[in-house]
């Protein structure tokens, strides 16, 4: 057996606290994403306090709701271990838990605020896909959300750095380093949704194309992991990001034809 040690997942301790490096990695996403969509709000007529404000409600919902969603499909071990439910450092949040919340958390700002639902999902996609691709650094460091077993041979086939390479090497066995491939989906993501920003795309369709793209990649890539979250024998992730890219795409449709979507994502209206 090799003798490779792992990333320690503790950054540094306070006394008798420990800062993971998942919380660091995934709160740093969360703090750039916040600051890209500031200042494209503004640009778009936003108030300066309208994302700070939303995160405010969104963030803590999103992480609680990610976390029942796992917590729901993993039933069988936490109804024995009711008290690793609130560890969420240690892994273990479903992004389309998140998603669920965020979006509820969002959709109920805007009424209140009589802001368009649709114009702040368009301004805020491009931060939530590269929030999203830093994150998957915190799993990376948890050596999770990996795929399943290769030979060190096929990693370095790939190009990978060393650091990336032992990292995936766990119990004694290599794994697919999905974490990295998501990541990187996400990361093209984003570009191209800041390209669609300048198509100027009627209002709505930069958050549908977001949602279509993250779950195109995640449906083939939720294919390779060894830990998903299943409901009999189906990958559930698999079956909502199919219904997303569906309900997405049907949606799209709907509001053109029926003119709803007669905005666009520049117009500066609210």
């Amino acid at each position: 057996m090799e003798d490779i040690q792992p990333i320690d997942p503790i950054a540094f301790s306070l006394g008798p606290i420990d800062v993971r490096w998942y919380g660091l990695i995934i709160g740093s996403g969360l703090i750039l994403a916040l600051i890209i969509a500031m200042r494209e709000g503004n640009r778009r007529g936003l108030g300066k306090d309208d994302f700070p404000d939303l995160m405010l409600w969104a963030i803590p919902i999103s992480i609680i709701c990610a976390r029942i969603y796992y917590v729901i499909f993993e039933w069988s071990y936490y109804k024995d271990h009711l008290g690793d439910i609130p560890k969420i450092w240690n892994g273990g949040i479903a992004i389309h838990g998140a998603l669920i919340g965020a979006i509820v958390t969002t959709y109920i700002f805007t009424k209140k605020k009589d802001i368009s639902f649709w114009k702040m999902a368009d301004i805020a996609a491009p931060s939530l896909i590269l929030g999203q691709a830093i994150g998957r650094w915190g799993n990376f460091m948890n050596q999770e959300a990996h795929g399943e077993e290769v030979t060190r041979s096929f990693l370095e086939g790939l190009h990978l750095p060393n650091f990336i390479i032992d990292q995936m090497y766990i119990n004694g066995t290599y794994y697919h380093p999905t974490f990295l491939y998501e990541s990187l989906w996400n990361i093209v993501g984003f570009v191209i949704l800041l390209v669609l920003r300048k198509v100027n795309l009627r209002r709505g369709e930069i958050f549908l194309s977001y949602v279509i793209w993250y779950s195109i990649g995640r449906f083939f890539i939720e294919g390779m992991r060894t830990d998903s979250l299943m409901i009999g024998d189906l990958r559930m992730a698999q079956l909502i990001s199919l219904a997303l890219i569906v309900i997405s795409i049907i949606c799209i449709a709907y509001r053109r034809k029926t003119g709803i979507a007669s905005e666009r994502y520049l117009d500066t209206n609210g």
